[in-house]
């Protein structure tokens, strides 16, 4: 058996969708164990571009996709997502593509709480949410008012749960915009987006158990990264879901005994989107260079992220907490042009020199980055697909980050196509 865990190390964007499609022609089903729509994988294949936020990436490759019961659904962007992948000639039914009829549901309340919060805060105060309603959603499923797909069996019960939470959102809708929402449009809008789902609802603990005893290879794909984790990330500028490879057990029902590796995306330089902190940013000509060459733009909000140096610290925390036993290297090729790249090897915080990431936000915050400067290569890497064929320097420069991290690089992406890659180690063992 040799089932992967695959997650990101860094704030998100490490290039995820392209790794799991990339694995995924290993395996035999791949799994989402938490988050919603606002990850945002794209993956191209023969100059063709697919953008996915809840598919799982394996639906690319029509490969058994799964949602597990740690993600929130959006209905009515499931369903659009849908229309979307089949209209570029992706087929999409039930023999191919599960849900969980455990997820939480995300309401069209839950979208426009979500957005009006955000729009309350100033400046550097906004967390730099998605406004899709992820939050609110999970919010509500902690508060024990959340609504999933099985309570559809039983419309009663539904109809009073959706006038529960309406009524709960309401009374902070009104304090600030002098009115509320009705609930009667949306019920029948959702109940309709069930009625087109239903076809793919099922136990998915109860399917990932037959697959595991038949000794299928099961992908289990994260959203977000590490630092974006409720309990682990740069609280409180965080998702609102556990990011960690752990929760791919808790997110999906499967056994933890049958998770046997966990694979690190983590991007050759660092990236963020919206607020909160960021010790190796460059916010200079160097960040912008990044972005312009890495195309640093949000797949899910077309946001511009920040851009700035691999930061070793926060690499070997992500590793430690997730069990990391490979990492994959992406983006390699954004690195070419530049004479010089910088690792950040240790911190100063308040003139002590620091080796650890620490959790307190204002020492987050006042963070000086120590580097080390390693020669670049200047030369073309994108395409390459051969360690040996990569410049010597851009060798160093992957073997220095497996040296200061203590982990096998087992892949290196470089570039945005889907056999764009050196293999190093096999993922599936």
């Amino acid at each position: 058996m040799s089932n992967l865990v695959i997650v990101g190390t860094q704030w998100g964007d490490e290039g995820k969708g392209k790794i799991v499609d990339l694995l995924a022609s290993s395996a035999d089903a791949v799994v989402r164990f938490q988050g919603g729509h606002n990850a945002g994988h794209t993956l191209v294949i023969n100059s063709k571009t697919f953008k996915l936020s809840l598919l799982p990436s394996g639906i690319v490759r029509q490969k058994l996709s799964i949602i597990g019961n740690g993600v929130v659904v959006d209905p009515i962007h499931l369903e659009k997502e849908i229309r979307e992948i089949t209209n570029q000639g992706i087929n999409v039914n039930s023999s191919n593509f599960v849900i969980s009829s455990d997820c939480f549901i995300i309401l069209p309340i839950h979208k426009y709480i979500d957005s009006l919060r955000e729009n309350q805060k100033k400046g550097s105060k906004k967390i730099g949410t998605t406004g899709r309603g992820i939050g609110p959603a999970y919010e509500d499923k902690v508060s024990r008012r959340g609504i999933r797909f099985s309570d559809f069996k039983n419309l009663e019960e539904l109809k009073e749960k959706f006038i529960s939470i309406y009524n709960h959102h309401n009374v902070w809708i009104e304090k600030f915009e002098g009115k509320e929402l009705s609930y009667r449009d949306d019920f029948e809008t959702i109940l309709k987006c069930y009625q087109n789902l239903s076809k793919y609802m099922d136990k998915t603990w109860l399917l990932l158990k037959q697959l595991n005893d038949k000794n299928r290879k099961i992908l289990f794909e994260g959203a977000q990264g590490f630092y974006l984790d409720l309990d682990h990330g740069t609280y409180p500028y965080v998702t609102s879901s556990n990011t960690v490879a752990s929760n791919a057990s808790t997110g999906s029902g499967s056994n933890p005994k049958y998770l046997k590796k966990t694979l690190g995306i983590t991007k050759a330089y660092t990236t963020r989107v919206g607020n909160g902190p960021f010790p190796t940013e460059e916010d200079n000509d160097v960040g912008e260079k990044l972005g312009k060459i890495g195309n640093e733009f949000g797949t899910v909000t077309g946001r511009k992220r920040r851009c700035g140096w691999l930061d070793i610290l926060m690499l070997k925390k992500a590793i430690t907490v997730s069990g990391i036993n490979g990492l994959v290297l992406t983006k390699l090729d954004v690195l070419d042009s530049f004479k010089d790249i910088k690792i950040c090897t240790s911190y100063k915080i308040n003139n002590q020199i620091v080796q650890d990431y620490p959790s307190n936000l204002s020492s987050q915050q006042s963070i000086v980055p120590i580097y080390e400067t390693l020669q670049g290569w200047e030369e073309k890497t994108k395409g390459i697909t051969k360690f040996e064929k990569l410049p010597l320097n851009a060798q160093n420069y992957v073997k220095r980050i497996s040296t200061l991290v203590d982990c096998d690089i087992d892949i290196i992406s470089t570039g945005p196509e889907r056999d764009e890659n050196i293999i190093l180690n096999e993922a599936f063992n």
